[in-house]
């Protein structure tokens, strides 16, 4: 069949493969990014509206646009309602800013690592995605001015606080200096913040976007992370130069968002409800990484180096003996461990060996101890095979 072009360049996902392999109840997973089912909101129906189930406007419901302009401003971000565009899932943010983009071989820039999905769609779409790797508190500064002075990227892809995978959440240096290199050379920034609210130190900072005086800019969040994932319901908002031409695309991929997921996403935004809630699931979520940091020293001192992650749900461990992790799945799910091989993060997979990503949200407590030890044998096994 005479297939697009593109198609040569699409590639599986390897965390919904693993996703897939681990469904068996008796896999410990600490694959997916997946929230707690426990902390999961319980959510009424009863008083939607009957017009909901009316087609919609592409830009997504008047009333929610102003609920996460007015959450923007609030967060430094200046912008209106009229910026602001409700899309299927932050994912939906990343496709539609391809499409705006992205020709063969478009020159973009990405932290290394980055985030999974995010590569799946620029290299679909045949992007040369060059790199500038991250330290404990953002990205490299001397080499981000050198890609930016070498190349003229279409956009910067950055995920400020809390990244998925490495959790590093950037400074307010790191911000700022981020921000001027960006008005010095006019390049646009994608800003995608899923994690912002899951804080256990209580710090926040302004967005990037909002300290940019000149460049383009989008920013992108979900409430997938804090309500329900099945409500897939993102926003985008952007500078007003790019909006127009991100709602003709919209209205060319699916004409609307679900308005009975928006309207349910409504009855929380804002709300004294919502923000006892994010509470209650900072707290939630601090103890779960508090005991799966202490798990981690006993199984894994020896065999990795971490930093414990300030938010957002992951460890990004580094091998102190690096070896290609993907080797390891197999073996890994015979012993009833799934959880996620770093190399994929990267554009290069085969040149970064040695790292992985594990969530610590989503499995059972009693189950976590276990599973960390069962890992850790799979890896000691890998490495002592190697060095023979």
């Amino acid at each position: 069949m005479a297939f697009s072009e593109r198609i040569s360049r699409l590639k599986s996902s390897l965390i919904r493969e693993i996703l897939a392999a681990a469904q068996r109840p008796e896999v410990m997973s600490f694959a997916g990014g997946l929230p707690a089912e426990a902390m999961l909101p319980k959510v009424e129906w009863a008083d939607m509206p009957l017009s909901l189930g009316q087609y919609g406007m592409s830009e997504g419901e008047p009333a929610l646009r102003e609920a996460l302009a007015a959450e923007a401003r609030a967060l430094g971000l200046p912008c209106e309602a009229s910026q602001v565009l409700v899309v299927s899932g932050s994912q939906q943010t990343l496709d539609l800013a391809a499409k705006l983009y992205i020709d063969k071989g478009t020159e973009i820039l990405l932290e290394a690592p980055t985030y999974l999905a995010a590569l799946q769609i620029f290299q679909l779409f045949g992007a040369d995605c060059l790199t500038v790797p991250l330290e404990a508190d953002g990205p490299n500064l001397a080499q981000l001015r050198q890609r930016l002075e070498q190349h003229r990227p279409a956009f910067i892809y950055l995920i400020p606080t809390f990244q998925n995978p490495s959790a590093v959440r950037y400074s307010e240096a790191k911000r700022e200096a981020v921000a001027t290199l960006l008005d010095e050379f006019g390049v646009t920034l994608i800003e995608d913040e899923p994690y912002r609210e899951l804080t256990f130190d209580g710090g926040s900072a302004q967005p990037i976007a909002g300290r940019l005086k000149k460049s383009s800019w989008i920013y992108t969040g979900t409430v997938s992370k804090t309500l329900l994932p099945g409500l897939r319901v993102g926003y985008l908002i952007a500078s007003p130069d790019l909006f127009p031409h991100l709602l003709k695309l919209k209205q060319s991929a699916d004409l609307h968002t679900n308005r009975i997921g928006q309207w349910q996403a409504l009855q929380w935004i804002g709300s004294e409800k919502y923000q006892q809630h994010l509470c209650e699931l900072r707290g939630f979520y601090r103890q779960r990484r508090d005991a799966f940091q202490s798990a981690l020293e006993t199984h894994f001192a020896d065999l990795a180096d971490w930093n414990t992650p300030q938010g957002g749900l992951f460890f990004w461990l580094t091998l102190k003996q690096p070896l290609d992790t993907r080797t390891l799945l197999n073996t890994a799910l015979a012993n009833d461990v799934a959880f996620m091989p770093g190399e994929p993060f990267f554009p290069e997979p085969d040149r970064n060996h040695g790292h992985l990503r594990l969530n610590f949200s989503h499995i059972d407590q009693a189950r976590l101890d276990e599973g960390l030890k069962r890992l850790a044998a799979v890896v000691r096994q890998a490495q002592a095979a190697q060095a023979a």
